[in-house]
């Protein structure tokens, strides 16, 4: 019977090093063709409340590895007279209605119903650790972070799994922001100092990472130093143009890295898109994240150049993989939050 996976579930069940884990194993799959992953469909439209726009956001995909499909489908709101700087969510109940549902590759049938909130920042911030692991320098022990919510956190954690850092220099506009990060941030193994300029999370750091819900650049590539990762988490889509990060942070990158290619041009990236048709950003220094994993590309951050991962866009494969992993150890705790199979079994084909 399906079960029903919830937030807490995945707080208490999926360790950072096993979601890293899975994510090198769907990020392989799908560079080798064992996974499916369309880009992701996103549309909005205007509610009966005129204060507020519906906004959706879907992913489908499968990972052969884990022999799981799914398909996320989110649900929320956006205040029609939101800052314009930033993208706010605002659902008119402090509730995310999302939901991702996982599916079994050997019968189709559903396995479980999860809750969204959780594993949508845990798997980005998983991905992230997968692409400094794979690409980051060995001794990188400085992290500059752009950001103080819900993406900052998976993220900075992820970093810190598989890079021996030391220090966390962390800014947001906000004070009472960084103040609260210092407090969630209280019994990490790594010191973490909040900083009121900008420029000080950049200078000296190892790795840059942008991790905040700005449409404009909180990173300006002329603070960049040799022998620097950067990376971002906001992206443009058919909705909305963000630029997390400048012009001169593409120009100056050696190489770039994204999750997903086919979604930088379906998805309309025009950050990106744009340098590339200037011939500002040679196509070729553009890399997928599965290719590094696979071996079909080999990139790496050096000390006289500038490394870029763009996490350009949400996959349903991270859904997919780490659904398996939560599926397998509830299934086996024997949980009783399960819903009865028949009620999704419609008609067969062919039939009425």
């Amino acid at each position: 019977m399906p079960i029903v996976i919830t937030d807490e579930d995945a707080i208490r069940l999926l360790s950072i090093d096993e979601a890293i884990e899975a994510m090198r194993v769907a990020f392989r799959d799908l560079a080798v063709g064992d996974a499916a992953n369309p880009p992701r469909l996103r549309y909005s439209l205007m509610s009966p409340d005129p204060q507020r726009r519906y906004f959706a956001n879907i992913h489908a995909g499968a990972v052969l590895s884990y022999g799981t499909a799914c398909v996320r489908a989110g649900s929320h709101f956006t205040l029609v007279a939101q800052e314009a700087e930033r993208k706010v969510f605002d659902n008119p109940e402090p509730v995310n209605w999302s939901v991702i549902i996982l599916y079994d590759l050997k019968t189709g049938e559903p396995l479980a119903f999860m809750h969204e909130t959780y594993l949508s920042g845990f798997r980005v911030g998983a991905t992230t650790g997968l692409a400094v692991a794979q690409c980051a320098r060995e001794d990188a022990e400085v992290l500059g972070l752009f950001g103080t919510g819900n993406q900052a956190l998976p993220n900075c954690r992820a970093i810190c799994a598989v890079r021996p850092i030391r220090r966390v220099k962390v800014f947001s506009p906000s004070a009472l922001h960084r103040a609260a990060f210092l407090a969630r941030m209280a019994n990490e193994k790594v010191e973490v100092l909040a900083v009121d300029d900008p420029r000080e999370v950049v200078r000296g750091s190892d790795i840059v990472c942008c991790a905040t819900n700005s449409k404009v650049p909180v990173l300006r590539g002329e603070w960049l130093e040799p022998g620097q990762m950067v990376i971002s988490i906001a992206n443009s889509d058919v909705l909305s143009v963000c630029h997390e990060v400048d012009a001169d942070t593409f120009v100056r990158s050696n190489d770039i890295i994204v999750t997903d290619w086919e979604a930088v041009v379906a998805n309309r990236q025009v950050e990106l898109l744009d340098h590339i048709e200037r011939g500002t950003v040679p196509r070729e220094r553009v890399h997928e994240l599965g290719d590094i994993v696979s071996g079909r590309a080999a990139v790496r951050q050096e000390r006289d150049g500038i490394l870029y991962y763009k996490n350009n866009t949400g996959l349903a494969i991270q859904f997919a993989a780490c659904g398996a992993i939560l599926h397998r150890k509830l299934a086996a705790e024997g949980t009783s939050r399960t819903i009865p199979r028949e009620w999704f079994a419609s008609q067969k084909y062919g039939i009425g």
